[in-house]
């Protein structure tokens, strides 16, 4: 093990020092903070349109239009109000999308699937508003006995008429950047892993490196150092991620478990990494020029695309049979199962045994990696044929 941790040391020291790493991080770092506030700083005021209906109508919608909700952006978000004739028809435009919710008898919020955290605690004033009036009015009572009287309103029913539309979109959208965040820290570390064997068996100090050093232990330590550095980025983005929805007051309207399925993502995304580059180690090792790398890392590369629009495109039906299948299958399994996790359409036990699944053929990939590996390596000049390598 000190020969490989040797090797990861020194990758570790070496690119991680380096000025375009620091500069990639910083600037990724960065982008991730701005797309957290774009909606804060470009998007106008919210706006919302209730419908009331039954007893006590007009002093709802008089409550409503007198609120003033602060808006995500930080300005007053616009409520309209429209009033009709019975608790049907309200409960009809809510379902038909006329209105983002409606209050009947003020007494019960229709929504069709949940509401924002804003629209529901702007109904919740104005219920509160005309809940406590009728109860100072029905007393007619001194301070204390009004007190006494308006701690007794019960809260607001809400029922839903539908599926939760809202929440399933932000699944949706958390699904599909999970995926595209998946794929771009997948897609650089792998590639520097098979760039850096390339590189050291052109300039031919791989030689220099084998005299003191087992092959597993050259390529083990590269796939692990490399791998620490891709960690750290990972981790960078999902914090500065995660600040900045906090801090721009996105964090509420995000789906539930967001966080805790981000948190997992740092799981499937070392498995997949681990599977990605011991392919990448191994094919790198088939060329000794750039110039040759799309030969042997082009299959790997599209591997990787197909696994990446794969699970993109089964983002808007992760329950569907495709999504479901590839969810155990490796590697799709490594962007897959983390997107359906994001949607909320798969359970705990499906997670750990597609991730059981994954990481066998984790074992797997690094036996034939460090196999082609060390098969290939040593021979310079022309390209090494992949079933030679495998033959020996």
């Amino acid at each position: 093990m000190k020969g490989l941790l040797l090797v990861a040391r020194r990758e570790i020291s070496v690119r991680g020092r380096s000025k375009g790493y620091l500069i990639s991080l910083l600037v990724s770092a960065i982008a991730v903070i701005v797309l957290a506030f774009l909606p804060k700083l470009l998007g106008g005021p919210d706006s919302y349109t209730i419908g009331v209906a039954g007893s006590d109508s007009a002093a709802m919608s008089a409550a409503l239009k007198s609120v003033k909700p602060p808006s995500i952006t930080g300005d007053s978000a616009a409520i309209e109000v429209k009033e009709y004739p019975d608790a049907a028809s309200a409960q009809a435009a809510v379902k038909n999308g006329d209105v983002d919710a409606a209050v009947i008898d003020a007494s019960t919020m229709i929504t069709d699937g949940g509401v924002s955290t804003e629209l529901s605690l702007t109904i919740d004033t104005a219920y509160k508003e005309v809940a406590t009036a009728k109860a100072l009015d029905a007393a007619g009572l001194n301070p204390a006995q009004i007190a006494q009287a308006t701690a007794g309103v019960a809260p607001l029913k809400q029922e839903s008429v539908g599926e939760d539309a809202d929440e399933a979109s932000a699944r949706m959208g958390v699904a599909t950047i999970l995926v595209i965040f998946l794929f771009f820290m997948l897609m650089y570390p792998v590639m520097f892993v098979a760039m850096g064997v390339i590189e050291e068996k052109s300039s031919r100090i791989v030689e220099i490196l084998l005299s003191t050093l087992r092959p597993w232990q050259l390529l083990g330590g590269k796939i692990i150092g490399l791998g620490v550095l891709g960690l750290i980025n990972v981790l960078v983005l999902l914090a500065a991620g995660l600040g900045a929805a906090n801090a721009s007051g996105l964090m509420p309207d995000l789906p539930p478990g967001t966080t805790a399925v981000l948190m997992g993502t740092l799981g499937w995304w070392i498995l997949g990494y681990a599977f990605f580059a011991s392919m990448a180690g191994g094919l790198g090792s088939l060329v000794s020029r750039q110039e040759d790398s799309n030969s042997t890392i082009t299959p790997l590369t599209m591997l990787m695309v197909g696994c990446y629009l794969a699970a993109l495109l089964s983002a808007s039906n992760p329950k569907g049979t495709l999504a479901t299948v590839l969810s155990y299958i490796p590697p799709f399994s490594a962007m897959m199962m983390p997107m359906r996790s994001a949607s909320g359409s798969v359970e705990l036990w499906q997670q750990l045994l597609s991730a059981v699944i994954l990481a066998a053929s984790v074992v797997g990939t690094l036996a034939l990696g460090a196999r082609i590996y060390r098969r290939a390596v040593w021979r310079m000049g022309s390209r090494v044929k992949l079933m030679d390598a495998l033959r020996g």
